[in-house]
């Protein structure tokens, strides 16, 4: 798409923490009126030149949330779920504006949340609010924010009794300035560290690891500020991407392993963009440039785009559940074509576990690419055999098992002209607990298909994931407790296939494939959680209040490495 550019010199004296990358390798590759209603939604808005950490939240009443007690549990969505998505630009005088488009872009990767700030006159401003970006901000709240540098972040978590004061970006004080920040990933040393922090007097007001950054860079005595980052970022282990904004600089850092996406783009202005995913780029009309690396931290002020490694990083890992199913398919991550990918991996599966059927449908719309590689491989017409509704969001029911079955139907609708007396081949793109699956199978047959063949466009899920996907724990998953004609035979269908992991790899080229984490499918860690993790799938992600430990369940136990595990065990 677009040429790699030169990194421009620094005006910056580095130390021993901080190497400059010359020339990091390239990689491959006008605003609506927004609404104005007054929004229902809770809302924290904070300009302050030094909020300290303890004015970052705002108070949020637990009547209005959804919290643990509530008589209403989360919908019966049977996928893994990407916890949040980055967005920064640096000198466009439509900062907050364009922040909010790339945000849109990003909604896919968040809906419980979202925020931004920007500064202006050495001024950090914030509006954080829950719900979708476009029900938190409207004109009159982006007026709010002035300034020609920004970031947000829109945020996946299930609900919690205190979801408002965990939402980023974060604002806090120091002694020389402010600084904001947004995160993308999981930190699995984040106990640990928060343990350390706490004996030494930090003071927390959320518990999500990100406010545990915040710490690091305010106790750390390194100047210039890209330092403290640096600094901060050597205490942790686990998945970061992440954004932070001061009164005069816009800086970008990823993981020695670069779990999460991170990338770099350019307007026609000169303005400097980040984002998780390309798509963000394409949307306000930014040139995608290149990855940020692992291990890198870019330094964007008026000195210009200085690049500095972090520290030496081993071999990337980074999370292949993002050309599966988190990344949207016109995006570019990693440095690969997520259509591409899913285009192959439907042809993988047509080659390697072929059957003779009528018609291709796909479960939309994560599977919808796959299927079309299935369908054109195999010589089978691809058909649009369920109807996705768009306007359902997530689904809160009533814990009835009558009411409940209407989950599924609420959200796809089978079209019995493509169905009726075919043999089926559908498409998705996973199995997790198999519910929906076996759900979706049912909803076909019902609808005339004579015969359903599901094809995965990914390997069985084994483990949980650590590393900023919402998954549930291992012993959930049904592809740790059953072989896959067990599976077949829960879900219902007439047979079952999923992708060969060697085939994903082969695909991926020999090199290219030992830069990425296939944990999920394996049980192998590249950064192995110490102590006790956070548990994320099924009840709280950090929308809690009160004391972690005396939650019950509220830690994920570890598991045994390889696939076919039985049994978790603590580490």
């Amino acid at each position: 798409m677009a040429a790699s550019t030169a990194v421009t010199s620094s005006a910056f004296q580095t130390s021993s923490s901080a190497t400059r990358l010359a020339h990091p390798p390239p990689y491959s590759k006008s605003f609506f009126n927004l609404p104005t209603k007054t929004l229902p939604k809770p809302l924290h808005i904070t300009p302050s030149k030094k909020n300290p950490i303890s004015d970052v939240i705002s108070t949020y009443k637990k009547s209005e949330t959804l919290g643990s007690d509530s008589p209403f549990q989360s919908n019966d969505d049977d996928k893994p779920r990407e916890e949040c998505g980055v967005v920064g630009i640096y000198k466009d005088p439509e900062a907050s504006r364009l922040c909010y488009l790339a945000l849109h872009a990003l909604q896919h990767r968040g809906q419980e949340g979202a925020g931004i700030v920007t500064v202006h006159d050495g001024v950090l401003h914030s509006v954080t609010g829950v719900g979708l970006v476009s029900e938190v901000f409207n004109e009159s709240k982006l007026d709010k924010l002035p300034g020609d540098t920004s970031i947000g972040h829109v945020r996946y978590s299930t609900a919690g009794s205190s979801m408002l004061k965990n939402v980023q970006p974060f604002v806090a004080g120091y002694k020389f300035g402010s600084v904001g920040v947004a995160h993308n990933g999981n930190l699995v040393n984040y106990q640990s560290l928060r343990a350390d922090l706490e004996e030494n007097g930090s003071i927390f007001n959320t518990t999500s690891d990100t406010e545990v950054v915040l710490h690091l860079i305010a106790i750390s005595k390194q100047r210039p500020f890209f330092l403290r980052i640096v600094e901060a970022c050597e205490k942790l282990e686990g998945a970061y991407s992440m954004v932070f904004l001061t009164e005069d600089k816009l800086v970008a850092v990823r993981d020695p392993f670069g779990f999460r996406p991170l990338v770099m783009g350019r307007r026609a202005n000169g303005a400097i963009v980040f984002a998780s995913e390309t798509c963000a780029l394409d949307l306000i009309e930014a040139t995608y440039e290149r990855e940020v690396l692992p291990g890198e931290i870019i330094v964007v002020d008026k000195e210009g785009v200085q690049s500095f490694c972090l520290m030496p990083h081993p071999e990337p890992k980074s999370c292949i559940f993002e050309h599966i199913y988190f990344a949207l398919p016109n995006s570019i991550v990693f440095g690969r074509s997520v259509y591409q990918s899913r285009h192959k991996f439907g042809e993988i599966l047509a080659t390697e576990s072929p059957v003779d059927c009528d018609v291709v449908i796909a479960v939309p719309d994560s599977g919808v690419v796959a299927a079309i590689g299935y369908a054109a491989k195999a010589g089978v017409p691809f058909q649009q055999g369920l109807i996705r509704s768009h306007y359902v969001g997530r689904t809160f029911i009533e814990p009835s098992q009558k009411i409940r079955d209407f989950g599924v139907k609420l959200k796809l609708a089978p079209v019995r002209a493509v169905l009726e007396g075919k043999r089926v081949v559908v498409v998705d793109d996973s199995i997790v607990r198999g519910t929906t699956s076996s759900k979706i199978v049912r909803l076909l047959k019902e609808a005339g298909a004579k015969e359903v063949h599901m094809r995965i466009a990914s390997p069985p899920i084994v483990a949980s994931c650590y590393y900023g996907v919402d998954t549930p724990s291992a012993g959930e998953l049904i592809s740790n407790r059953m072989s896959v004609e067990e599976i077949r035979e829960f879900i219902g269908s007439d047979s079952l296939a999923f992708l060969p992991i060697e085939r994903l790899k082969g695909e991926l080229g020999m090199e290219e494939s030992k830069g990425f984490c296939y944990a999920c499918f394996t049980g192998d860690y590249p950064v192995e959680p110490l102590g006790k993790v956070k548990r994320i799938g099924d009840f709280v992600d950090d929308g809690l209040s009160g004391s972690m430990g005396s939650i019950d369940g509220g830690w994920l136990a570890g598991i045994k490495k390889k696939v076919n595990l039985k049994e978790e065990v603590s580490f």
